[in-house]
């Protein structure tokens, strides 16, 4: 079974702007790769973060440097007016799956809206350019693009909720969930399951989330449902990470493990890790 991690962010200078990341000037590919190894994961996608940056650089370079193990969810300006036509040429980069952006505050949550922002759609689905998406108050409006844009494969970042951009733990953290299940009758929405023990209150096997990633499983099945940590915000290892998928969810079969730890995921962006 390929063990392939969602989102994590690697980074060479600076803090990181979102204070539940680690406090740390640096995260590199390669002490990724060493707790990677470590904790029995195989590959990762990485999203380089905003607050350093080099950090596509790095990203292209880890690309590069271990081969089959990094891909990269990158994202351009949306105010930039070059970005559009960019669009149709981004996947041609070593490496880069698709783009990813964050809806929480505004403009760009007003712009997604408003309609400001209809061409990212329309551009990405001719393109077939997958979007990740972390818009916690936006969901319902993404049913509307997802309608609309049957052919663009939208990403749900961190089962629908703000990662840690949230100091709410447990039910007061997942009061967005009848939104997000909602997504699931488009074919062509996917949900990160990324995150879930940031979420919780609890000690490792983190009980109280278990029940959303259920309602996850039984509303989106295996194949739009993706494992993963944004390790870098994670209050357990990454292997408790793997093993609380993997052994601590007896209704997971071995099929659906396999889609969930890795396979639907790189189905779904489009990333064979053999090239």
């Amino acid at each position: 079974m390929q063990i392939v991690d969602a989102q994590i962010h690697t980074w060479g200078t600076g803090l990181p702007s979102n204070l539940s990341h680690w406090q740390v000037t640096k995260f590199s590919p390669e002490d990724a790769v060493a707790l990677m190894d470590a904790g029995g994961v195989n590959a990762a996608v990485i999203h380089p973060p905003g607050w350093d940056p080099g950090s596509t650089d790095m990203a292209f370079n880890a690309v590069r440097d271990y081969p089959g193990r990094f891909a990269i969810m990158g994202s351009m300006p949306l105010e930039d007016p070059t970005t559009r036509a960019r669009i149709s040429g981004w996947r041609a980069q070593p490496g880069m799956l698709g783009l990813r952006y964050t809806f929480l505050h505004d403009p760009a949550r007003q712009w997604l809206a408003d309609g400001t922002i209809d061409w990212l759609w329309a551009e990405a689905e001719k393109a077939d350019v997958p979007i990740a998406v972390l818009a916690t108050d936006s969901l319902t409006g993404l049913a509307g693009i997802a309608a609309r844009h049957p052919g663009l494969r939208l990403t749900i970042d961190h089962l629908g909720g703000r990662g840690g951009l949230t100091t709410l733990k447990d039910a007061a953290a997942m009061t967005h969930i009848p939104q997000l299940l909602a997504l699931a009758k488009f074919p062509n929405v996917a949900v990160k399951a990324t995150g879930a023990p940031g979420y919780s209150s609890e000690a490792y096997p983190f009980p109280a989330m278990h029940l959303y990633l259920r309602q996850v499983f039984d509303a989106f099945g295996p194949q739009r449902m993706f494992w993963g940590t944004d390790i870098s915000k994670m209050p357990c290892s990454w292997r408790q990470c793997v093993t609380m998928f993997a052994e601590e969810l007896p209704w997971l079969n071995d099929a659906d493990k396999r889609l969930i730890m890795g396979d639907a995921l790189c189905a779904w962006w489009g990333w064979n890790r053999a090239t």
